[in-house]
C-alpha cells in the first residue's frame, strides 16, 4: 500500500475516534443539561416556582389604622400620625443581621438599646418577619435609606402610622399610652397582631381599657421587588379594618385648666357633672409624655420618672389612696343625723378625754358650744369625736359606703383602687385583736384605718350635692356603640338630713368662720359649697401637742400632711362637683381650695354640660337608660 494511503487513513481513524469522543462529551453534557432541566422544571418546578415567586415578590402585614380618642366636643386627644421607619428581615440579610445594622448605622444613628432590641426580636421572630430598626426618621433619613438601599440586603423602608398625643402630659394619665405587646400580653390574648414585631397595644389609661377595640384588624399587601429588595410596584393592597373611635365624657378645655391649676404639684383633681356622673376632667400632676413611650423611651427619662418624688407615672385620682381627714365628717353628719343624733351639741374645749386617751381638736383652744351645722362649717374635731362615739363603726362604715367610699367606683378605666372602710369583723381577721373605741374615734374623723381616692370623694360631693347614688363614667361612646349608664339609685338617707349637711357645707365656704370663706366664689349665682380636710402622715405625739406642733410651713415637703377639699357649685342648684388633692400641701395659703374655686369657677362659666356635644348621633339618643336627653 503506497504511503500516502496509509497516512490518510491513520488521519482518518484519529479524526473519527476525537468525533466520536466530542460527540459523545457534547451528548453526556446535554444528557446532564436535560436532566437537570427535567428536575427543574418538571420534578421540581412547582417548588422552584414558588421560590422564584417569593424572591420577586414580598408579603407584607399592614397595621390597622389605631381608633382614635374624641373628647366630647370632638377634639381629638390621641390620633395617628405618619411614620417613617426602617425594618429589616433577617433571611434577606444575606450578609448577617450584624452586618445590616452596621451599614444602617453608618446613615442612620442606632443607640445600642436599639440595637439589643432588635437582635432580642430577631432572636424572638420568625426570620422572614419585619423587625422595626428604627421609627419617626425624618424625611432626610428617611430618604438616606431609600438612596442606600440597594447596598443594604434585608433592610426595607417603610412607611405606617404611629401613635400621636397633641396634649403630650395634659392627658397622659387618662388616655395612658401604647407600646410594643410583651410576653404577658401575647401569652392574654391569641390576636397574631400581637406577634407582629413593632405592634403596640394600649399599656395604660383608656388605651388599655379599650385596647381590643381600638386595636381593628390587619390588611396585607404584596410588592413587586428586584434583587437589591427595592420596591418595584404594588401588586395588591388589602386594607385592614380600622379601630373604632372613643368618644369621652371629657372636656379637654376644662382638663387643660384643671392641669394648669394644678401646676407641678403632686396633685389630682376630678370634675364630674352632678345630673349623670359624666367626668369632666381627671387630672394627676405631675404627668409624663405618652409621645415618649411611643417612640421609645431613653433610659434617662425612664430613670426620671422612676425616681421623681412627686410620682408622675401614678394617677392619683385613681390610684392615689390617702386618709380623707375632714372630708369625711360630712358623711358622719348625714349618719348622726338619721340615727337620732340631730339635735346633738358638744362644748369643744379643744380636747376630749375618752378612756385612758386624750383625743385633741385642731383648734388648741377649742370651739366652745357647736352643733350638727356648726360641726361641718367649723369642721370641730371634738364633735365629730362624739359622733363616732355614739354611732359606733358599723353605722360610721354603712354610711360611707352609701356615699361611695371604700370600693372601687367603677370608672372605666385600669389601676382603680378601692380604699378602705374598717369594719369590727375585718380587725379581728386581719391582727387577731377586737375592736377598739379609739379605733373608732380616730376614724370619725377620717383617720386611722380609714383610706379613700380623690375619685370616690367627688363621687360622694356629688351624690350629697345630688341626692343619687351617681356612678362616675369617662367614656360615653366606642365605635358607634353607646356606653349604657344604669339609672342612679336611691341612697339611705332622709331629705331631711341631706338639707342639713348642705346648709352645713354651704357654711364652710359663704358665712365667716367657715374653714374656706376666705376662699369663697363672690360672683352671685356662682356660689359653691364645701369641706375641707387635712390627713396627717405621720404620728404627733402628746409631747408634740403640747409643746405647740410645728406648722406645715415649716417641715420638709414629705412629713407635710395632704390637704383635700371638695365642693359643688351652684350651691342653690348643684351641678358640678369638684374634689382637689395636693399631698403634703397642708399650708396655711389653702392652694387646694383656691384651685378648686377657680376651676368650679371655670365650670360654671363655660358650662361644658349645656353645650352640644360631638357624639355620633345613634349612640347619643339616650343620655341615662330609660331618660332622653
Amino acid at each position: 500500500m503506497p504511503l500516502f494511503d496509509r497516512k490518510d487513513k491513520s488521519r482518518y481513524a484519529t479524526f473519527t475516534r476525537r468525533t466520536l469522543m466530542l460527540s459523545g462529551g457534547m451528548g453526556g453534557i446535554l444528557a446532564v443539561l436535560g436532566g437537570r432541566f427535567y428536575q427543574l422544571q418538571i420534578l421540581k418546578g412547582k417548588e422552584y416556582s414558588v421560590e422564584a415567586e417569593d424572591n420577586r415578590v414580598s408579603q407584607r402585614f399592614i397595621f390597622p389604622p389605631r381608633g382614635r380618642i374624641f373628647d366630647r366636643f370632638g377634639v381629638e386627644l390621641a390620633t395617628n400620625r405618619r411614620n417613617y421607619r426602617v425594618v429589616i428581615v433577617a433571611e434577606q440579610a444575606t450578609q448577617g443581621v450584624e452586618a445590616a445594622l452596621d451599614a444602617v448605622g453608618k446613615i442612620i444613628e442606632i443607640d445600642p438599646r436599639q440595637r439589643d432590641r432588635v437582635l432580642h426580636e430577631i432572636a424572638q421572630n420568625k426570620k422572614f418577619a419585619q423587625v422595626p430598626v428604627a421609627e419617626n426618621l425624618t424625611w432626610d433619613e428617611f430618604a438616606r435609606i431609600n438612596l442606600h438601599l440597594p447596598y443594604l440586603p434585608g433592610v426595607q423602608p417603610d412607611v405606617g402610622e404611629t401613635r400621636a398625643y397633641p396634649y403630650g402630659t395634659e392627658m397622659s394619665h387618662v388616655l395612658g399610652y401604647v407600646a410594643s405587646a410583651s410576653v404577658k400580653d401575647q401569652q392574654n390574648d391569641d390576636d397574631p397582631l400581637l406577634t407582629q414585631p413593632g405592634f403596640r397595644v394600649g399599656k395604660r389609661g383608656i388605651e388599655k381599657q379599650y385596647d381590643s377595640q381600638m386595636r381593628g384588624q390587619a390588611g396585607g399587601s404584596r410588592v413587586e421587588v428586584n434583587a437589591y429588595g427595592r420596591v418595584i410596584r404594588e401588586l395588591s393592597n388589602i386594607p385592614g379594618a380600622p379601630g373604632k373611635d372613643v368618644y369621652l365624657t371629657l372636656d379637654c378645655q376644662m382638663q387643660r385648666y384643671a392641669e394648669e391649676r394644678l401646676g407641678e404639684e403632686s396633685a389630682a383633681c376630678v370634675v364630674m357633672d352632678v345630673a349623670n356622673g359624666d367626668i369632666l376632667a381627671l387630672a394627676s400632676t405631675p404627668g409624663y409624655d405618652p409621645n415618649h413611650f411611643n417612640v421609645g423611651i431613653t433610659n434617662t427619662q425612664w430613670q426620671d420618672l422612676l425616681h421623681n418624688d412627686h410620682k408622675p407615672l401614678v394617677n392619683k385620682a385613681l390610684s392615689g389612696a390617702y386618709p380623707p381627714g375632714s372630708t369625711f365628717k360630712p358623711a358622719m353628719a348625714l349618719a348622726a343625723y338619721d340615727n337620732g343624733l340631730a339635735d346633738l351639741q358638744v362644748f369643744c374645749s379643744g380636747s376630749v378625754t375618752i378612756g385612758n386617751h386624750t383625743f385633741h381638736c385642731y383648734k388648741k383652744e377649742g370651739h366652745g358650744h357647736v352643733d350638727l351645722k356648726r360641726g361641718i362649717q367649723v369642721s370641730c374635731d371634738v364633735f365629730f369625736y362624739e359622733v363616732a362615739r355614739r354611732l359606733g363603726i358599723d353605722k360610721m362604715e354603712a354610711a360611707a359606703r352609701a356615699l361611695g367610699l371604700g370600693a372601687p367606683t367603677g370608672v372605666e378605666m385600669p389601676g382603680e383602687v378601692g380604699g378602705f372602710i374598717p369594719s369590727q369583723s375585718w380587725k379581728l381577721a386581719r391582727y387577731g385583736v377586737p375592736w377598739q373605741l379609739g379605733d373608732t374615734i380616730s376614724a370619725g374623723i377620717g383617720q386611722g384605718y380609714v383610706v379613700v381616692t380623690p375619685i370616690q370623694l367627688c363621687t360622694m360631693a356629688a351624690r350629697i350635692a345630688s341626692g343619687k347614688a351617681l356612678v362616675p363614667r369617662i367614656a360615653h361612646v366606642v365605635g358607634s356603640r353607646f356606653q349604657p349608664q344604669p339609672m342612679p339609685g336611691a341612697l339611705p338617707f332622709s331629705p331631711e338630713a341631706f338639707a342639713v349637711v348642705r346648709e352645713g357645707l354651704w357654711k364652710v365656704c359663704n358665712e365667716a368662720g367657715g374653714t374656706a370663706f376666705a376662699w369663697r366664689i363672690n360672683e352671685p349665682g356662682f356660689e359653691m359649697s364645701g369641706k375641707t380636710g387635712t390627713a396627717q402622715v405621720r404620728l404627733i405625739t402628746k409631747q408634740e401637742h403640747d409643746a405647740g406642733v410645728r406648722k406645715n410651713e415649716s417641715l420638709p415637703w414629705n412629713l407635710r400632711d395632704h390637704a383635700l377639699y371638695f365642693a359643688f357649685a351652684p350651691s342653690d342648684a348643684p351641678r358640678y362637683a369638684c374634689m382637689v388633692l395636693m399631698e403634703h400641701g397642708a399650708v396655711g395659703a389653702h392652694p387646694h381650695v383656691q384651685m378648686a374655686r377657680d376651676i368650679l369657677l371655670f365650670a360654671q362659666r363655660r358650662d361644658p354640660a349645656k353645650l352640644p356635644t360631638a357624639y355620633p348621633v345613634r349612640a347619643a339618643e339616650t343620655d341615662l337608660v330609660g331618660e332622653k336627653t
